[in-house]
């Protein structure tokens, strides 16, 4: 069984800083593509950030320059967050392609539970 567990939101004035933590656990074959996506009330989930196992990123426009994504060989990906906006709020979720050791010919996608930022302005 698959896990990914996030941490590090909160509540931060605007222009602060904030790193977010997602670690994937269980029995894993291999760990592909890793991102963090947000979303708003009312609104639909976005890509935020993302980060290929072979360190490629790619960005949304309206983080580009204050978001950074990154990830280590344990199974971690890290979005370290400065100058926030209130517009940034939302509950951020990472997700990741593994491929299970029980089922190591697929790749599915897991998602954690989600962790609230809140901007204050």
């Amino acid at each position: 069984q698959v896990q990914l567990v996030e941490s590090g939101g909160g509540l931060v004035q605007a222009g602060g800083s904030l790193r977010l933590s997602c670690a994937a656990s269980g029995t894993i074959f291999s760990i592909n593509a890793m991102g963090w996506y947000h979303q708003a009330p009312g609104k639909q989930r976005e890509l935020v950030a993302r980060i290929t196992s072979g360190g490629s990123t790619n960005y949304a426009n309206a983080v580009k320059g204050r978001f950074t994504i990154s990830r280590d060989n344990a199974n971690t990906v890290y979005l370290q967050m400065n100058s926030l906006k209130p517009e940034d709020t939302a509950v951020y979720y990472c997700n990741a392609d593994i491929q299970p050791r029980s089922d190591y010919s697929n790749t599915y996608r897991y998602w954690g539970q989600g962790t609230q930022v809140t901007v204050s302005s």
